[in-house]
């Protein structure tokens, strides 16, 4: 018997919008333009990120990547453009509430409580997991018991994760700087993202250490199943962690593919040697 042709058309609508969603990116910076006075930091940035995939930010000095992520932070607000995540548009959120849609962050330049503990900092990370008020907290009602108790194991299940278990009560402060980058991405996986935002990640690390980061991103990649947009100047590390890589030069995208099609791209060769040749 044939299908009602009403009844084909629903299904197929109803198919089509489910592939729609499948598709949809996690992040989509649209044509995003920065100014600072009359210098260009960024000018009409566009690309996508999927779930689960690996981006790396690539380009010289100046050429737009920290200006970017502090786009995305929520640090500065783009002169124009847009940048959705999960469809929507987060220009409207102080920097306070991005890592409440699930977008966390680390820094070039480590940002941590040096004088706290290494648990006190990842337990800093957890807070926007927490769903208690001032009222609450002070009467210490048993949901905020149980919460705390729940963060507490968290916090622990992810030092185990990241090996800083025997370091887990010393002040960041008297800790190895590889160390201290480890405490940072903990902190930073704390808040359970979706996107993890990594600023110079291999900054300051010995060859052996940046081995070593490049399988652990890989491996909270696939393991905690997060999409990660990387910013580093160190080459080997992108092109050998990343799915794709975006390239950028005097605030302008100059190319946009696999590792080794950027790696070859006749601009990003000019870019970095100042010859095609």
């Amino acid at each position: 018997m044939a299908a009602h042709p009403a009844v084909t058309g629903t299904a197929l609508e109803t198919g089509i919008g489910r592939r729609a969603r499948l598709a949809e990116p996690l992040l989509d910076v649209r044509d995003v333009s920065v100014r600072f006075g009359g210098i260009v930091a960024l000018d009409g940035v566009s690309f996508e990120l999927s779930p689960r995939q690996m981006l790396g930010l690539i380009g010289p000095n100046g050429a737009g990547k920290t200006t970017l992520f502090n786009c995305l932070s929520r640090l500065y607000t783009p002169g124009s453009g847009d940048i959705l995540f999960e469809g929507r548009s987060i220009l409207d959120k102080p920097p306070h509430r991005i890592v409440e849609i699930g977008i966390s962050r680390t820094f070039q330049n480590l940002a941590l409580f040096a004088r706290m503990s290494v648990l006190d900092n990842v337990r800093v990370g957890a807070h926007r997991r927490g769903r208690s008020d001032f009222f609450s907290d002070a009467l210490h009602l048993p949901r905020v018991v149980r919460q705390d108790r729940e963060l507490e194991q968290a916090a622990w299940g992810l030092l185990d994760y990241l090996n800083l278990r025997e370091v887990a009560h010393q002040r960041v402060i008297d800790l190895p700087f590889g160390v201290q980058k480890r405490v940072e991405l903990a902190r930073a996986l704390a808040a359970d993202p979706k996107l993890l935002l990594l600023d110079e990640p291999a900054s300051g690390l010995n060859h052996h250490e940046v081995e070593q980061l490049g399988g652990l991103i890989r491996r909270i990649r696939d393991e905690r199943h997060v999409a990660v947009l990387l910013v580093e100047h160190h080459m080997n590390l992108v092109m050998s962690i990343s799915d794709r890589v975006v390239a950028l030069d005097f605030g302008r995208k100059i190319a946009e593919g696999t590792p080794g099609e950027v790696q070859g791209d006749p601009e990003v060769i000019r870019a970095y040697l100042g010859t095609t040749s």
